[in-house]
């Protein structure tokens, strides 16, 4: 198969794990004899600094001549601490999703049985829970009305039917595919834009008569993931909900380091970690490569490789298995694996089975 891929490796550890994430796909590519060819570009605080764009024209056409986006990490101290800048590495991020009309974002919430102890809950509630959580992702507050001076600020939770109905047909499908559960999670008891939600998914559950659905507060929800995260099957939420509930989930399996995930829609999907650009870490080879890596797991069985993406799957269990883990996850006495050393293990294991 020929795979063209726009790289996007962004700030901090992003350049790092990036280089890791495509050493996996060039194993893989040699193993199973596809052609993949990619092109990188910039974006972030690094896109700022060299053309003070966070997501520059350029950047964009690179995005949808490829088949799919491999992306990292942005984000930048000097603009967390100041803000009155005009321009952020995260605006680039949302012009991103906006561009390519990547409206869902899939988070798979999943466990591995060595790291269940690295959780700072008990072992008995996270051991098995295996989830995934869908936010939409290019509409609500990131997106709407917005106002600021230096007495008030706002920004508007806004949502449309189309965009509330085409999210919720990503969450009944997945459900479908998995155990048909669906859980929607959202405000309706406070807001106006959670009551549209609420109203637009019982109207669609007819229409899924296999799926078995229930209905959650966002704070409700928040509190049900960690006392009993196994409930859940299929999650899915608005934008602003999502992002928190998301970030949540990485308590389950322990580590950001460990969770991939995907953005799809109507352009290039895309593929990336759910965890930031740790820009205290960088250039210190100890961030954990494992959830890019996994992301490009799931960026092959986006095109229906799933032999490849359940190899890389078998050889992050085998690395995990080994003791072969960045400082964050590695057992008490175990020798020390940089980013780098991990990727390479990683590599060398698809080579070898």
């Amino acid at each position: 198969m020929k795979l063209h891929l726009a790289v996007l490796a962004g700030d901090g550890i992003g350049p790092e794990i990036m280089a890791q994430g495509l050493a996996v796909v060039d194993a893989i590519a040699k193993k199973f004899g596809h052609d993949v060819t990619y092109r990188e570009a910039l974006c972030g605080a690094h896109a700022i600094d060299v053309v003070g764009n966070p997501f520059p024209e350029e950047t964009y056409r690179i995005c949808c001549d490829a088949d799919a986006v491999l992306f990292a990490a942005v984000g930048d101290p000097r603009y967390d601490n100041d803000p009155t800048s005009p321009v952020r590495p995260e605006q680039g991020l949302l012009a991103m999703r906006k561009g390519l009309g990547l409206f869902a974002n899939i988070r798979p919430v999943q466990t591995f049985k060595c790291l269940v102890h690295k959780s700072p809950l008990k072992d008995e509630i996270v051991s098995g829970a295996d989830f995934i959580c869908i936010r939409e992702l290019t509409g609500g507050m990131y997106f709407g009305e917005k106002y600021q001076d230096n007495d008030k600020a706002y920004d508007t939770n806004y949502y449309t039917r189309p965009e509330v109905e085409r999210i919720l047909r990503v969450g009944f499908d997945y459900a479908r595919r998995r155990n048909h559960h669906l859980t929607v999670v959202d405000k309706a008891n406070i807001l106006a834009s959670s009551r549209l939600w609420r109203q637009i998914a019982k109207e669609m559950e007819p229409l899924y008569p296999d799926v078995r659905v229930d209905y959650m507060f966002v704070d409700n929800a928040s509190m049900r993931m960690i006392a009993e995260p196994t409930f859940f099957d299929v999650m899915v939420t608005e934008n602003t909900f999502g992002d928190i509930l998301t970030d949540e989930g990485s308590c389950i399996s322990g580590s950001m380091g460990l969770l991939p995930s995907a953005s799809l829609g109507e352009g290039t999907p895309l593929f990336e970690p759910v965890h930031g650009s740790w820009p205290q870490a960088t250039g210190k080879n100890i961030a954990n490569p494992l959830a890019q890596i996994l992301s490009v797991a799931m960026l092959f069985e986006h095109f229906g490789l799933n032999a490849e993406g359940s190899l890389i799957r078998r050889a992050v269990d085998a690395s995990l298995d080994a003791n072969v883990r960045t400082p964050e996850i590695q057992v008490e006495g175990g020798a020390f694996y940089g980013t780098k050393e991990v990727g390479q293990w990683i590599v060398e294991w698809i080579a070898n089975n």
